[in-house]
């Protein structure tokens, strides 16, 4: 809730958002994962440099997105389509092949971001054309939207193959490649260091708020950053132990169940315009990606079901 209610006071409050999630498990990976710096890191830190400017690279540019015409439930339907651009890669660098099954899935997944994308921009279109002036150039820039979400939904997929790779050789070290992914690109928000100081003064100057309990007023905007950099934290930290103690198929579950509920959750609340093909659309991703993570023959194969199904033919 915390991340689109600043988005929507301050479209281009992303940076400053980022970069508070980012320094907060630095910090915590600092002192408990590195050890105050005495702790060598499993996968030679070279590796890591490369997989941090991937992973730095995906998280502005899919904060610039939202400056770009992009809705919020529009930006998270986009995202989602992550297992598009994971197969294309596989394809492509490590020469994967996948079942009939697999490939269904993946073109339900784009028939419903293309049903969602295309209504989206007719809406673009249709707001735009209110104003003749502004009308051809907010389009261009829906469109320069389009190309950032796409670009960086292909650089996620890049660095989750090359991380496979580390893994492959080296172990799996997942509290080691979150805090090494978090700090690493620190420095590099110097470059976006005006943006954020703006953006801070905004905050400051935002309404005040009590914070419940505690009794604490501040302005509510850093009480929004706030709740979003520790829930953010506590959804980061439980999909990166998720990684080391559940198979692959129960996380993409997981994280793909919690992307559709934060997509209605933002419909509803914030009232986003959603018609019946934005429905129709979001139907269509969450199916194909159900159908992708087979969901369905491991609930059939749970072990009550099993020894009904299979008993009598054995």
């Amino acid at each position: 809730v915390c991340l689109p209610c600043a988005c929507r006071e301050f479209p281009g409050c992303g940076n400053i958002v980022t970069f508070s999630q980012f320094l907060f498990i630095a910090v915590e990976g600092f002192i408990f994962e590195a050890d105050f710096g005495r702790k060598r890191p499993a996968i030679p830190i070279r590796n890591y440099f490369i997989m941090v400017a991937m992973f730095f690279t995906v998280s502005v540019v899919n904060n610039y997105a939202l400056n770009l015409n992009i809705a919020m439930p529009l930006h998270m339907i986009f995202r989602s389509g992550s297992l598009i651009a994971s197969m294309a890669l596989g394809i492509i660098i490590l020469k994967k092949r996948y079942s009939v099954s697999k490939y269904s899935s993946i073109a339900l997944v784009s028939l419903g971001i293309f049903t969602c994308t295309f209504m989206s921009a007719k809406q673009v279109a249709s707001d735009s054309s209110l104003n003749q002036e502004d009308g051809p150039q907010a389009f261009l820039w829906w469109l320069l939207g389009i190309a950032a979400l796409t670009f960086a939904l292909l650089m996620s997929a890049r660095m989750g193959i090359f991380q496979e790779t580390l893994y492959q050789k080296f172990g799996k070290h997942s509290k080691e490649a979150l805090f090494y992914n978090h700090a690493l690109p620190l420095p590099g928000f110097l470059l976006l260091a005006p943006n954020i100081y703006q953006h801070a003064v905004l905050f400051s100057q935002s309404e005040l708020f009590q914070v419940p309990v505690v009794g604490l007023t501040l302005p509510i905007m850093w009480f929004y950053l706030l709740m979003n950099v520790i829930t953010q934290y506590v959804c980061i930290r439980g999909v990166f132990i998720l990684t080391t103690e559940c198979t692959s198929l129960t996380v993409t579950l997981v994280v793909t169940l919690r992307k559709f509920l934060s997509l209605i959750f933002s419909i509803l609340y914030f009232q986003n315009p959603f018609t019946g093909w934005h429905w129709l659309g979001t139907a269509f991703v969450f199916v194909g990606t159900l159908m992708y993570t087979e969901v369905w023959n491991s609930l059939r194969s749970l072990p009550g079901r099993s020894r009904r199904r299979d008993g009598p033919k054995e």
